[in-house]
């Protein structure tokens, strides 16, 4: 028994070293981000939920077995160890054995059950910190909270009592089989010797074990009888009638059927309380236990099916219409579409040149460049080396020389798994390559001669064209860090290659945790499995260590309970990078609310954009600003983490202006309000007048249009703005009958505004845009031409922009030379300080066109832009708008008169151009072709070196 005992301590002690070195860097973590408070709530929350569970659990089961043991004894029972012949008496399950071995089940299956209970620490958390939200429901007239905060911490209670009663009742059994108060008889085994079928084995249970093992199954009678009358509130999430919500049969069937079954669970739970002072014959208890399996088959199943078919669905539309038009007013509400603005939009066929001038904010900001082949072409012109890499292409506004200016930018990052294999090592993983450099952006409507971005900042350090700054490019934390480093160690940091050296730094910030002693060495050594952490002799003692250094990571760390978008985007704001992240609230237990999905498999029916995380880029604070303080979910957690979240009106003024509508909710207000902007009755319930998402030509198949941000002045207003819109149909047709418009900036941001359009007028929608085009001859036969010559052909987003109460349709065309590896030359990486060389060579990029897709360089062609029954292709948007309109052709948005003058970056990249032409006229054997672009390029390289020589 000694022996037992210090295994099980010992076995203890493991279990709580293990506990602590899991725990600690976790704290070191957040009280590095000055959010200790929050690790603490949460870790007591978690704690203290699993082990009151637990505790609970193991009182009541070695109650129970004790109970059980002391009324075995007192009747004088014989142990199965005495009892001859006893099937069980061979077992483990005598003596003291036997009890070592119940009492560690219980235990163990105690602690499962608190590890899983703990994760629901949120749960406890909301309920007592619970938020009215100023609404009830219209059955129950219980307050929305009760459905959102209480219900589900009643349906985790209940849950949790309910399994622990049943496997108290398992343990039980088991000790009375253990002392012989249940009892097997008889033998399973057949005769060799007579031709008889075998013996039954007999189930004889003593009269104590029978009256202990019914009160048991009487507490887990109450249990089921509270779960039924729970199921009446359940009903607010019903399935069952032609809305979302209690329908008419859940009202006047369900409910009274619910409250009937919870009562008889009540009566029999009592009798069954009553056999343990007058046991019953089990005859009479089986009768009883049919009735109330009969009562709740008819009941529950019968009844509702009977007053459905018979009553109900010949009169769907009047027995329905009262609840149809609740789910319809909770719906609205939970989505927070009830305050949309509905305006008429009478898309007039009217335009002219002097139209176009007048909006030029619209047209100069007109989005060109689809963010697909641009991050392929990123990647291409300013990647620069294997290990840097662009994830995503954000769209950001900015002032730029005094305008208002819609731009592309995407953060260069490094990425460790591309290093090449040879400088692949533990040290330049971990030690020397430790952030990203930059970013690069351009202009959405500005192309350069050769079909490429005009890229108003790129280059290592970064080049800017234009008044934005930047002081601080490193970038530790982002979309691809997904490893952690250490920084201030006796290696320097890499930070940009620059001519045929590279430049090295320190890292000057204070993100990171101190790691200079052994003792944190081990510790993290033992947390990442790394041993090299302990071993290096590169760790000073003013080294750090980052991880969580992954955004999206990073903020569920701090804040789980909170939902993302999936986009976050990079910001320049005072001279440093920034990240921006949209956090949600959101609940799937919003009564009457139909049900919708945010995520891979995340479903909600309430959803509100409540918060704007702001992520430093090189110290990688986390800053939480509320920016929906009526939101009864996020003042509940403002409640229990009071020292998380910040008001919105502490965020900088510099960022205000960068804030967006996230673009998950906007898609999900979309697919809702395409059937719930029908707000009449019988209009809903035949689906009349049923919208839908538009498609679009993508490369050559259609696609979803996606919600699109643009610069624009919305009809009636007196400025340009930045918004995120789509384009409705009507279902199963083409025509557009309205679009959605989200206001992004201050102080109109959070607005919605639907704008619809006639409808005894056809506006064309996207696909018959498309359709048109493919129609016109002389661009089917242009665009197919340039498919049959090794080059594919990209048609990108077709945007609709609404222009002085009518639309223009924007669609750019590009071209990708079919190629199997990159063309372009690329000078060797200089050598590093250490014993790597690195060489650039030739790679294909993932691309922005899908996996396996060559790493060729997308180029502008052509913008088709199309205009009432009007449609043309041209080389560039202001040539296309004049062919369209009938007009010269729009002036040039630069300063008239003022010489271009092409910088080191253009001519370079139009060398590139000339470079991949040649390469494929000498691929198809045009030799003709393939001198013409080598003359080119000769040219551009003396007119670089002339610039080079010439005195700055």
């Amino acid at each position: 028994m000694g022996k037992n005992i210090l295994l099980a301590v010992m076995g203890i002690f493991l279990v709580l070293l293990w506990w602590s070195i899991s725990v600690y860097p976790d704290w070191l973590w957040f009280g590095n981000l000055g959010y200790s408070s929050v690790f603490w709530t949460t870790l007591l929350s978690k704690f203290g939920l699993g082990f009151a569970l637990w505790l609970l659990f193991v009182v009541t089961a070695l109650l129970s077995i004790f109970v059980a043991s002391r009324l075995s004894k007192r009747a004088g029972i014989m142990p199965v160890s005495h009892a001859p012949g006893n099937p069980l008496a061979q077992t483990g399950l005598t003596g003291g054995a036997g009890t070592l071995i119940v009492v560690g089940l219980v235990l163990f299956v105690g602690l499962i059950m608190a590890i899983k209970a703990s994760s629901n620490w949120d749960i406890l958390l909301r309920y007592l910190h619970s938020k009215p939200f100023g609404m009830e429901d219209p059955i129950l007239k219980k307050e929305i909270s009760f459905y959102v905060f209480t219900l589900p911490f009643y349906l985790f209670i209940k849950g949790q009592i309910l399994a622990c009663l049943i496997f108290i009742g398992i343990f039980t059994a088991l000790w009375y089989f253990k002392s012989g108060a249940i009892q097997l008889t008889g033998t399973m085994e057949f005769s060799q010797l007579e031709d008889r079928p075998p013996s039954v084995p007999k189930l004889k249970v003593a009269t104590i074990a029978k009256r202990h093992l019914i009160f048991l199954a009487g507490l887990i009678l109450l249990l089921i009888g509270w779960g039924y009358y729970l199921k009446i509130y359940g009903l607010m999430y019903s399935t069952n009638g032609a809305a979302f919500g209690p329908c008419y049969t859940d009202v006047h069937v369900r409910i009274p059927v619910y409250i009937v079954i919870a009562v008889a669970s009540l009566a029999f739970s009592i009798f069954l309380f009553s056999n343990v002072f007058r046991l019953r014959t089990n005859r009479t208890i089986a009768m009883v236990a049919v009735i109330w399996m009969g009562l709740i088959f008819v009941l529950s199943n019968l009844a509702p099916m009977g007053v459905q078919k018979l009553i109900v669905k010949p009169n769907e539309l009047a027995k329905e219409s009262t609840y149809i038009s609740n789910n319809i007013k909770y719906t609205t509400t939970a989505y927070g579409l009830d305050k949309i603005q509905e305006v008429d939009f009478p898309a007039l066929e009217q335009l002219s040149m002097n139209d176009i001038q007048a909006d030029k904010g619209t047209i100069e900001n007109i989005r060109i460049w689809d963010k697909r082949p641009l991050l392929q072409t990123y990647r291409q012109l300013q990647a620069i080396r294997l290990y840097y890499n662009f994830m995503d292409v954000d769209v950001d506004r900015y002032q730029i020389t005094g305008s208002y200016r819609q731009i592309n930018l995407s953060a260069r990052e490094l990425v460790a798994d591309q290093l090449p294999p040879q400088a692949n090592t533990w040290v330049n993983r971990h030690l020397i390559y430790t952030h990203g450099y930059g970013l690069t952006a351009s202009l959405v409507s500005e192309v350069t001669s050769e079909g490429l971005p005009r890229l108003i900042i790129k280059d290592l350090p970064p080049s800017i064209d234009v008044d934005l700054r930047i002081k601080r490019p490193e970038i530790y934390y982002g979309e691809a860090t997904k490893s952690y480093v250490l920084v201030n160690t006796k290696a320097e940091e890499f930070d940009y290659p620059k001519g045929d050296k590279n430049v090295y730094t320190s890292y000057e910030g204070k993100g990171g945790v101190p790691i200079g002693s052994f003792f944190r060495r081990l510790l993290f050594s033992v947390e990442f499995f790394d041993p090299q952490i302990v071993f290096t002799s590169y760790i000073s003692d003013n080294s750090r260590i980052m991880y969580n250094r992954k955004i999206d990571q990073r903020v569920r760390a701090i804040a789980p309970f909170l939902a993302y978008d999936s986009d976050p985007y990079l910001v320049i704001s005072k001279g440093k990078l920034y990240w921006l992240l949209d956090g949600y609230t959101a609940s799937n237990m919003y009564p009457y609310s139909t049900r919708s999905r945010l995520q891979e498999g995340m479903w909600i029916n309430y959803l509100r954009n409540s918060v704007k995380v702001v992520i430093d880029a090189y110290n990688g604070s986390v800053t939480f600003y509320v920016i929906d303080e009526k939101d009864p979910i996020l003042r509940s957690w403002k409640d229990i983490f009071p020292r998380l979240f910040k008001r919105f009106e502490d965020m900088p003024k510099d960022l205000k202006k960068h804030i967006r509508y996230p673009k998950d909710l906007f898609k999900v207000q979309t697919q809702v309000y395409k059937s719930y902007h029908m707000k009449e009755v019988q209009v809903f319930y035949n689906q009349e007048d049923l919208w839908e998402v538009p498609s679009e030509i993508y490369g050559n198949s259609p696609i979803k249009m996606e919600p699109y941000h643009v610069i624009l002045r919305l009809p009636n207003e007196k400025k340009d703005e930045f918004v995120l819109m789509i384009p409705f149909t009507p279902s199963k047709k083409d025509n557009m009958i309205a679009w959605m418009a989200a206001r992004c900036d201050q102080p109109d941001y959070g607005r919605l505004i639907v704008y619809k359009l006639p409808k005894e007028k056809l506006v064309f929608g996207p696909m018959q845009i498309e359709a048109r085009v493919d129609q016109q001859t002389k661009i089917s036969r242009e665009l197919t031409l340039w498919g049959q010559r090794g080059s594919t052909v990209i048609r990108g987003n077709l945007l609709a922009i609404p222009i002085r109460n009518t639309f223009v349709y924007v669609e750019p065309v590009y071209l990708v030379a079919n190629q199997e590896e990159k063309s372009a030359p690329q000078a060797a990486a200089p050598p590093r300080r250490s014993r790597f060389v690195q060489k650039r060579a030739t790679r294909n990029y993932p691309s922005a066109t899908g996996p396996g897709a060559t790493a060729a360089l997308p180029e502008l062609k052509r913008v088709i832009v199309a205009f009432g029954n009007r449609l043309t292709m041209q080389k560039d948007l202001q040539t296309a708008l004049s062919v369209l309109l009938g007009k010269p052709s729009y002036r040039s948005l630069s300063a008239p008169g003022k010489k271009v003058v092409l910088t080191h970056g253009d001519l370079a990249a139009k060398a590139l151009e000339h470079y991949q032409k040649a390469n494929m006229f000498l691929r198809q054997g045009d030799w003709a072709g393939y001198g013409k672009e080598l003359e080119a390029l000769g040219q551009i390289l003396k007119q670089m070196a002339k610039q080079k020589s010439e005195p700055k």
